[in-house]
């Protein structure tokens, strides 16, 4: 657009850069008729010119004084600048002058000021150096009168004023000051020394001194001096107080063996004792001497029980090594009771937090130190871990030495696992399989609670001692025999069947000759089978809790040596064993009655009726065995869904092959057959709740297994009731119902018919050149269509396809 039509916006079509007259005036005639207003519309444009000309020359006018009115305006402006400028100039010289005037007047202030500064800062400087000269001296009066408490109050304040004067050292007075305050410290110290060690000699282990109050003022002046005094004088009176432990504790006596440790912890409880009713007063309270002496001990103790050790240690035996560190743990916790743990190297004080009640119901209660539970209930598997309780800060202070000889308490834990073990597997054998009580839900036998408390208490008594290697190889143990009882205890009691050679693997039951029965469990096995199972799958959860105790128990570093996944796959295996013993049973108590159906004369049959004899068999076979092991599975849901779904897995197939067997059929026996089917669909779809007061509803990965497949086999049944002419609706119908390319399961309908052999080898010749092409690119394999096209319908598919690519377009 123009830069006037920016400004000054205008509709007016006169205004436009690309104005056309003749499309102007064809809008203001556009009609012929139009053409009689031509008058009019003349005299207003005249009207509209005259009004723009006097537009014009009002503007043009008005412009030819406005260069002389700009040129005035400009001179005024400019002497406007001048007269601004030199106001300025006055106010800066003015400003100038008051400033010279301020300095002259605060002259004398500032000089004030500094002299002030100057007289305060030198009157304090003489006060201090009066109070340091004067401390200095009485400081010195009083080390050579032993005045400590005085001492102490006054050590400090010349310590702290000298601090004043280190910038000053470069007087000569100053610095002779300050080395004279060194020289009363250095003096102060030895002379205090001089005097711990005339109260308490280090030689020999009678006492000639005692408290006094000299030695607690000389306490507190310690306090001030170099801390080096002080580690001497704590490092001195420690020694001599635990001179006596070392002569009566001597390697070479009898009461230094661990039959006794329990003297060396008694000893030291006197001494504490006697320590607080003689020195408790003597020494101040943040020295925490107590402590110090108790820690010191324990060093001690822990360097002397190791040197005997490792002299003695072949008559190192687990009852002794267990009644020294259960000793040793019980003064450690004793420490933590009493002592903070403030002087040890970390200086860190850690207190035990107490660990919610164990919901175990077959673990009892620990008292003392063995408060650490294992969380092993069943239904606890899903719950967040307990966080790990710290340790006391005394743990392991003593108690250390043990650890290069855990070795005897492993090799012994590994021996008494193997003899409970043996002891379990003798106890089966004793008491036989136990009853059937079916109230009990498949309780676990006894010997798994036997075990795992067993195991709970190994694991607290090594993560008492060490929580490095011995753990390690503990839980090597630990994984050994739970292996062991895997397959000594459960595996190997589990009921064989005369096929069987041995072991858990069962490839075939025992059948005999077609429509014989075929040996089955009794109810006292199928009872032992279920308590097997779920004794396995107590075993599972509680090992998974274990692992995780485990590693909560050990080295942070040693964590990932800790897996029991082998252990828990080995009870996954026998829980997988069981489910299939219990189904291999019951599948087998089938055999017979498909075995008769499949031998019986059905091209005979001459009318409909209700069901026959064999499906009635099966009925009751899963009315007597499926209740029982329900039962018994009670506390363990899930797995009798895995034993059901198995089960219709293995029945279902094998009721198709035997309805394969059944050939020929007629019309009639079809519809018994697909009668029968029909019961045994519902049998099924029942067989989870089958024989229980309380109904539940089947779930459903289940249900669909059984529908899926006796839908099959009622599918086959009703293609066998078609009749085969014409072969092309027949093959079609077949396609549609079964969905099956195999040529096998085609010929095996045809038998099933009973058509000739020409009769079959036509129809198989146009089963081929029915069956649907496969999918371009796609599996050969996979489904197929529920039909084979016709020509109408591959036209109508066509005509579909182009209305398609119309409307895409």
């Amino acid at each position: 657009f123009p830069p006037s039509l920016q400004v000054f916006p205008s509709q007016d079509p006169l205004d436009r850069a690309d104005f056309n007259a003749v499309e102007y005036i064809n809008a203001l005639f556009p009609t012929e008729q139009s053409l009689a207003n031509i008058d009019e519309v003349v005299n207003k444009i005249r009207l509209k010119i005259r009004r723009l000309d006097d537009n014009i020359r009002t503007v043009v006018r008005g412009q030819t004084n406005v260069g002389q009115d700009g040129r005035q305006a400009l001179e005024e402006a400019q002497k406007a600048i001048q007269q601004l400028f030199g106001k300025i100039k006055d106010i800066k010289d003015k400003a100038e002058k008051s400033e010279q005037m301020v300095k002259e007047i605060t002259r004398d202030i500032k000089q004030l000021d500094h002299a002030k500064r100057h007289l305060t800062t030198s009157i304090t400087t003489l006060n201090h150096l009066h109070m340091l000269a004067g401390g200095v001296d009485s400081l010195e009066a009083m080390t050579r009168r032993r005045q400590y408490g005085e001492v102490a109050n006054l050590l400090q304040g010349v310590v702290n004023v000298l601090e004043h004067f280190n910038k000053y050292m470069g007087i000569p007075q100053i610095r002779q000051l300050s080395e004279r305050v060194k020289a009363a410290q250095n003096e102060l110290g030895q002379q205090i020394l001089a005097d711990f060690e005339e109260a308490f000699p280090s030689q020999g282990t009678k006492r000639t001194g005692g408290p006094s109050n000299v030695l607690r003022d000389a306490c507190l002046v310690a306090n001030v001096l170099d801390p080096r005094i002080k580690q001497e004088i704590i490092k001195k009176f420690i020694k001599q107080h635990l001179s006596e432990y070392l002569v009566l504790f001597q390697e070479n006596q009898d009461v230094a063996w661990l039959d006794k440790i329990d003297r060396r912890y008694a000893w030291i409880k006197r001494q504490l004792v006697d320590y607080e009713e003689k020195y408790g007063r003597m020494f101040p309270a943040e020295w925490c001497m107590t402590e110090r002496i108790a820690v010191e001990f324990c060093h001690v103790t822990r360097a002397e029980l190791s040197k005997i050790m490792r002299t003695r240690a072949k008559e190192i035996e687990v009852k002794l090594l267990l009644f020294a560190i259960q000793r040793t743990t019980n003064f450690e916790g004793l420490l933590a009771k009493r002592f903070s743990g403030c002087t040890l190297a970390d200086g860190t004080v850690k207190k035990p937090e107490v660990p919610p009640p164990s919901t175990n119901p077959f673990l009892e209660d620990e008292t003392g130190a063995e408060t650490d539970e294992i969380v092993i209930e069943k239904s606890d598997t899903d719950k967040p871990k307990k966080p790990k309780v710290p340790d006391n800060p005394f743990h392991g202070i003593v108690s250390k030495c043990f650890e290069p000889h855990l070795y005897v308490y492993i090799e012994s834990q590994d021996k008494n696992l193997g003899e409970l073990i043996d002891r379990f597997v003798a106890d089966f054998k004793a008491q036989g399989p136990p009853k059937p009580n079916v109230d009990e839900g498949g309780a676990v036998l006894p010997s798994c609670a036997d075990l795992f408390v067993y195991y709970k208490k190994c694991m607290v008594q090594c993560s008492q001692l060490s929580t490095g290697e011995p753990m390690i190889a503990l839980t090597t143990i630990f994984q050994k025999y739970l292996r062991e009882y895997a397959w000594k205890i459960l595996s190997g009691n589990l009921p064989k069947t005369t096929s069987s050679s041995g072991g858990l693997t069962i490839t075939s039951l025992l059948k005999e000759k077609e429509g014989s029965e075929v040996a089955k469990f009794t109810l006292e096995e199928l009872c032992l089978i279920c308590s097997i199972l779920s004794t396995a799958e107590y075993c599972l959860a509680t090992t998974q809790q274990l692992e995780e105790k485990l590693k909560e128990k050990v080295d942070a570093s040693l964590v990932e040596r800790i897996n029991l996944t082998g252990e828990m796959d080995t009870f996954s295996i026998v829980i997988s064993n069981s489910i299939q013993l219990l189904v291999q049973d019951l599948d087998a108590a089938c055999d017979p009655a498909l075995t008769a159906m499949s031998k019986m004369q059905w091209q005979n049959v001459e009318h409909v009726g209700d069901q026959s004899p064999y499906v009635t068999s099966v009925i009751l076979h899963i009315k007597q065995n499926v209740p029982i092991i329900r039962d018994n599975l009670a506390s363990t849901r899930k797995y009798f869904t895995q034993f059901c779904i198995k089960f219709a897995n293995s029945f279902i197939p094998k009721f198709i092959n035997h309805l394969f067997k059944c050939k020929p059929i007629s019309m009639v026996g079809a519809e018994q057959l697909l009668l029968d089917t029909h019961s045994l669909k519902m049998v099924l779809l029942d067989l989870p709740s089958i024989g229980s007061q309380v109904v539940r509803k089947a779930p459903a990965s289940y249900t669909k297994i059984v529908v899926k497949g006796m839908t099959r086999a009622e599918m086959i049944l009703k293609v066998v009731m078609a009749p085969h002419e014409p072969p092309v609706v027949f093959v079609d119908n077949y396609i549609k119902l079964l969905a099956d390319c195999s040529t096998d399961t085609f010929q095996k309908i045809l038998d099933m018919k009973g058509l000739k052999r020409s009769e079959q080898s036509s129809m198989l010749d146009l089963f081929r050149l029915r069956l649907p092409a496969p999918p371009p690119g796609g599996d050969s394999a996979g489904p197929l269509s529920l039909s084979a096209p016709t020509p109408e319908q591959e036209s109508s598919r066509i005509r579909k396809l182009e209305k398609l690519i119309k409307k895409r377009l």
